[in-house]
């Protein structure tokens, strides 16, 4: 075969990168030490990336930058000041969630090739579409896909010039990427900002089912499924594992560099995959590949399951024979350390040795020497450039060419890459003089050929974004609503009703069609997770009753609202944290309004700027979402008798639990028809203090009124609620809206607005 096959391994650190490079990977992704999503790994400095990057290049191996993080509106300057860096670093993509950044770059920073994140949980036709047009030159599709999905949306993406990567090695999370907020609400370390306390990893009481992990997968391997994603057309096959150490990555990276090329060559799959049992993992599944979404998913513990493996397929019993084995499985790993040792010991990402030797005399040009040293597979090898003005030098009294004004022309030239051991100008001539503009021109000459003849892209000073003042002073309430009977709501208030669609629906299936026709005052509502025919149907729906305005938590319907000239607002789900998102969203995809993150808080809040004409939301108050997932949370909790989850099962299961870890906190898990499953906060989630606190920011103020994971399982009288929402959100009286948020308050006992002090 002739297609190429792109290997991307993870590097926390420099000897995990190193491990990779030399392992065979095609590209290594890494992050700094800010704008990262894994801000547990060791992360690079920014001298460290640029050494990186040109080790890595030596190899042919590409370095692509994770940027993959929700950014907050104080952190623009210096998210600006690294992309005026980072064009110039030579790296070959950023990986990036924020949708800001894609504003940013595409008009600032155009020579950055930007990859969308497995944050952005791409999982249908418009999504691709979304990302194309935002200017993703990939993405990464999301792991819970199988083959057959991953094989239509790689079609799809190939047409509009977009790769795509899969997942094929490492950890899995249960909840879908970029949709998970049980770390930021439980200790407000948010997975949107690498910070992930990983609850799915934690010790719970155990359920009914006997377990005491019940969150806990299998790690992803795909290492069998290799000929399918070649068939797929896939282009990148990515490794998990940016907190992992170098072993781990060289281990895995050498395996599947070994599998893929024995693919190539022969057209058959190497059988032998032991060595990914030798190092970190929780036993493996490829479940989510192959569509099959079964209880062997889950392990029961979440610690390295490799000595158990060994012992496992040796059959040991006795004692003697059990230590025998692990004796075996630790020879071996110390094996693969000490190949890898030996392999990395001449690889380095020091700066290069540079020595600037200027010469000249009365009447000759001006010359600039430039002595490369570098040491490549442990020998010294030298490179020597030299460079001349095209004027002369001549005679003068005043200023003339020293090596004091030479170094300080020269003093940071070509810092990023280099290191200056010396300025020689022995040679030069005494009392001479050239024109200045000839110096820096020499200095621009050689800035150009030590970055490999391209040339330095001037820094760019991004101007500040224009607040907007909204247009109406008053701000207005919205409600959301699920069951038809609700409806009744709208006769009694003045309030936008949204109607919440499921997340799965039966193909073919016109009650939701039928329920806003006979509602038109109802605006559709659209979740997150839309995957096959699922969105095929939300964007049916859309066509049949041609809504006036709709919210989108799923940037596929989003881009098919934009695409048929529909308003429509991004949702409290798309994570929109500054102003730069809201402007994307709006220049790109026409975006009307967008709910502001609950994530982030007062401070974080009142510094975005709204963009011209653009509508600000907040919810006030809602169940806590968790996660949610395409696994099934009842197989480990409450028990189910079915071995898998089937197609029916979307439609129809309607179960409820409770969960509660060694810590004694509770979650709810809620299943609606027609729902994922979902785990709720305990808690609902109530602000009333952003009224007064930020009342002049936001048009719109939301509350959820759907009883979906409602925690407590409280049900409250809801023209009661909505009747002092009102009161708060209207009366200009501040003892009525002081009262009305006392009354809120009593209603909703178990209630928190913490995400609103604590923040990001």
């Amino acid at each position: 075969m002739s297609r190429t096959i792109e290997l991307l391994a993870p590097g926390g650190g420099v000897e995990a990168i190193k491990a990779a490079v030399i392992a065979g990977a095609n590209a290594v992704y890494c992050g700094l030490d800010n704008f990262n999503a894994r801000n547990r790994a060791a992360n690079l400095s920014y001298d460290d990336l640029t050494g990186v990057i040109r080790l890595a290049h030596k190899y042919d191996c590409d370095v692509f930058l994770t940027v993959n993080v929700v950014i907050l509106e104080q952190e623009l300057p210096s998210l600006i000041k690294l992309l005026n860096k980072l064009v110039n670093s030579g790296v070959d993509g950023i990986i990036v969630q924020d949708v800001g950044i894609f504003n940013l770059v595409k008009k600032y920073f155009p020579s950055l090739d930007i990859h969308a994140s497995t944050q952005l949980t791409t999982h249908n036709e418009g999504q691709i579409k979304f990302l194309a047009k935002l200017g993703a030159s990939r993405l990464n599709l999301s792991r819970e896909l199988n083959i057959n999905e991953i094989k239509a949306l790689t079609t799809v993406a190939h047409d509009h010039d977009v790769l795509t990567e899969v997942f094929v090695h490492g950890a899995l999370c249960i909840a879908f990427s970029g949709q998970c907020y049980s770390s930021s609400v439980s200790v407000g370390n948010s997975g949107n900002r690498g910070s992930c306390s990983q609850a799915c990893r934690d010790e719970y009481e155990i359920t009914d089912a006997g377990n005491r992990f019940p969150l806990n997968l299998k790690d992803n391997s795909a290492y069998f499924d290799l000929p399918q994603l070649v068939d797929a057309q896939v282009d990148s096959l990515k490794i998990e594992g940016r907190i992992k150490n170098a072993h781990y990555v060289y281990t895995v990276t050498d395996t599947w560099r070994k599998s893929i090329d024995t693919f190539v060559a022969s057209g058959q799959l190497a059988p032998d995959d032991s060595n990914l049992h030798r190092v970190f993992n929780r036993d493996f599944t490829n479940s989510f590949l192959q569509g099959n979404l079964a209880k062997d998913m889950f392990i029961d513990n979440p610690r390295d399951h490799s000595i158990e493996h060994a012992v496992e397929k040796s059959s040991a019993k006795t004692v003697i024979q059990i230590q025998e084995v692990k004796d075996g499985l630790f020879a071996k790993k110390n094996q693969l350390g000490e190949e890898l040792t030996e392999k990395i010991k001449y690889l380095s990402i020091a700066k290069q040795p540079l020595r600037l030797t200027f010469s000249g005399q009365f009447n000759q040009p001006l010359r600039l020497t430039l002595s490369i040293g570098d040491t490549v597979d442990g020998i010294d090898t030298h490179k020597t450039h030299t460079l001349q003005t095209e004027s002369t030098l001549r005679t003068t009294k005043d200023l003339p060419i020293t090596q004091a004004v030479i170094e300080k022309r020269f003093k940071n030239f070509a810092s990023q890459d280099y290191n200056i051991t010396a300025f020689d100008c022995a040679e030069l001539g005494e009392g001479l003089n050239i024109p200045f503009k000839e110096l820096t021109q020499l200095k621009n000459q050689a800035a150009y050929l030590l970055n490999h003849e391209v040339e330095l892209v001037p820094f760019v000073d991004v101007p500040p974004l224009q607040n907007h003042p909204k247009k109406d002073v008053k701000h207005s309430l919205s409600i959301l609503i699920a069951d038809e009977k609700d409806v009744a709501l709208c006769d009694v208030t003045d309030a936008d009703v949204y109607f919440k669609l499921p997340e799965s629906w039966k193909k073919g299936c016109d009650k939701y069609i039928d329920i806003f026709k006979r509602h038109p005052q109802l605006i559709p509502w659209f979740p997150a997770v839309l995957i096959g025919k699922d969105y095929d149907e939300s964007v049916r729906l859309l066509e049949e009753i041609q809504p006036a305005r709709i919210v989108s938590n799923n940037t596929g319907i989003a881009y098919q609202a934009y695409a048929m000239g529909i308003e429509w607002i991004a949702g409290p789900f798309l994570n929109t944290t500054n102003s730069y998102a809201l402007l994307t969203l709006q220049e790109e995809l026409n975006c009307a309004g967008a709910f502001i993150s609950n994530e982030i808080n007062r401070m974080q809040i009142k510094k975005i700027s709204r963009p011209d004409n653009f509508k600000l939301v907040y919810s006030i108050y809602h169940p806590i979402l968790l996660m949610t997932s395409r696994q099934c949370f009842f197989q480990q909790t409450v028990g189910c008798n079915k071995p898998t989850i089937e197609d029916g099962c979307m439609l129809k299961c309607e179960k409820a639990t409770t969960i509660t870890n060694v810590k004694g906190v509770s979650f709810a898990v809620d299943k609606q028809r027609g729902g994922y499953p979902s785990i709720y906060n305990h808690e609902q989630f109530l602000n009333t203090d952003i009224v007064s606190d930020l009342g002049e920011l936001f048009d719109e103020f939301f509350i959820d009124l759907t009883n979906i994971g409602a925690g407590s399982k409280q049900e409250h009288d809801k023209l009661e609620l909505l009747k002092h929402f009102e009161t708060l959100i209207h009366q200009a009286s501040e003892d009525h809206k002081q009262q009305a948020a006392t009354q809120l308050s009593q209603m909703v006992s178990l209630s928190t607005s913490a995400q609103y002090i604590q923040g990001l």
